[in-house]
């Protein structure tokens, strides 16, 4: 009723739930064209780097030994990172890479926040070339970190070959353990955050989509309420969902750092 009063146009007979060509944006140049084409996912994409930037400058700016406001958030959210990811999964050893996981949670944490921000809508880190980008550098800082603190023979040697089995299981356990190491690692960081981005923003749209369309008849009006109020609570728990999944990366790319300077054996 609402979009008949605001006259909106009417939708075609039949509900057609929207699919994944909500999440190509591909063919539509914001800048350039052709290789040099800036997307809608690019822009946005940039556009974090410089606002993740910008909020970290400002709250340093007239930085005080007491810290009130923005610093105060940021000092908080970098203890997090500190004392509740690197110190409790790495230990000391670990802290220089709190600068690294600081950025990589911020980044994706504020990507997957686009999903619910009015005017954006879109959480970049649906489009699986960021979270594989974000693996991929990943794969090579664990297996850097590994190779530089016990050098690179002692470090396939510790990764590949399990202690306390018998010998004669290595020729089928160490081709499962360089796979799960070195391909499955990288593969699941990617797939996970991927995945959890495109359900949410897909689930999100099928109920905001099906609000506009049960709104244009006063008997399927209740419906429209209801979706509109189960959107509403969808979005609520994707506030949750995109700093879990910000975590849930930083926190395992934590204990890949681990696994490489702390061997099992």
């Amino acid at each position: 009723m609402l979009a008949a009063i605001l006259g909106l146009s009417r939708p075609p007979e039949g509900f057609h739930a929207p699919g994944t060509e909500i999440f190509d944006y591909t063919k539509t140049c914001l800048i350039g064209s052709g290789p040099y084409c800036v997307t809608r996912v690019t822009f946005w994409m940039l556009m974090s780097t410089v606002i993740i930037v910008t909020v970290f400058l400002l709250a340093v700016r007239r930085a005080s030994i007491v810290p009130r406001g923005l610093q105060n958030a940021i000092e908080a959210l970098v203890d997090f990172v500190r004392n509740g990811i690197v110190l409790e999964v790495i230990g000391r050893e670990g802290l220089p890479f709190v600068p690294f996981l600081t950025t990589l949670f911020v980044f994706i944490w504020v990507n997957n926040l686009y999903g619910i921000l009015p005017f954006i809508n879109f959480p970049t880190t649906s489009r699986v070339a960021i979270p594989m980008l974000l693996a991929i550098l990943v794969w090579f800082v664990f297996n850097i970190t590994g190779i530089v603190k016990q050098g690179g023979l002692r470090y396939l040697k510790n990764t590949l070959f399990i202690p306390g089995v018998p010998k004669a299981l290595y020729v089928l356990l160490t081709p499962i353990e360089f796979v799960t190491v070195f391909l499955v690692r990288p593969l699941t960081l990617a797939v996970r955050l991927t995945a959890n981005m495109i359900a949410g923003h897909l689930m999100l749209t099928i109920f905001f989509v099906g609000t506009w369309y049960l709104q244009w008849k006063l008997i399927t009006i209740p419906f429209a309420a209801l979706s509109f109020a189960l959107g509403t609570f969808i979005t609520a728990f994707e506030v949750l969902v995109g700093v879990l999944q910000a975590y849930i990366f930083t926190i395992l790319t934590a204990v890949y750092i681990a696994g490489a300077i702390h061997p099992e054996h």
